[in-house]
Order: C-alpha cells, then structure tokens, then sequence
C-alpha cells in the first residue's frame, strides 16, 4: 500500500513539474495532472532501467537523471493529452 501512495506522490510531483516546463496554460484538472505524472514516473523508470542495465547505475545519490526523463515524459504525454483534448 504504501508504494502505491507513494508512487501517486511522485506522479503528482512529476505531473506539476511537468505542467511548469511546458509554455502557455493547460487547461487539464489536477487527476489528470496526477495520471499523466504517474504514467511519466513510470516511463522514466522504465527508460532508466534501460539506462541502467547498461552499468550506470550508482549515482551515489538522487537520481536526477530519472527525475528529468520521468519529467521530460510527462510533459510530452501532457502535450500529447491537451492536443488530442483540445476543443
């Protein structure tokens, strides 16, 4: 249980990022927001997973290069969602 809140904390904190790095207004509710972060954070992992196999997997700290693929992700779902929603 407390992965799954966990990881609905981290979504929520890419999702924001994410909405903050793309230019203009979206017009998108926060559950949305929350899924399209979620759906990033896990993209990100997965991508540095892939990264990661590959031997660079200490960063002997914060991994802010998962940070910035989950973010980059998000936000490129969350365009992807306010174009294919865009009225």
């Amino acid at each position: 249980m407390g992965t799954i809140i966990g990881t609905i904390i981290f979504g929520a904190v890419i999702g924001v990022l994410a909405r903050l790095v793309i230019p203009g207004k979206q017009s998108i509710g926060w559950l949305i927001t929350i899924a399209l972060g979620v759906a990033g954070a896990l993209i990100g992992y997965w991508v540095w997973g892939l990264v990661a196999s590959e031997g660079n997997t200490d960063t002997g700290g914060i991994d802010w290069i998962r940070w910035a693929i989950s973010i980059a992700a998000a936000a490129v779902l969350t365009l992807g969602y306010t174009a294919a929603t865009k009225k």
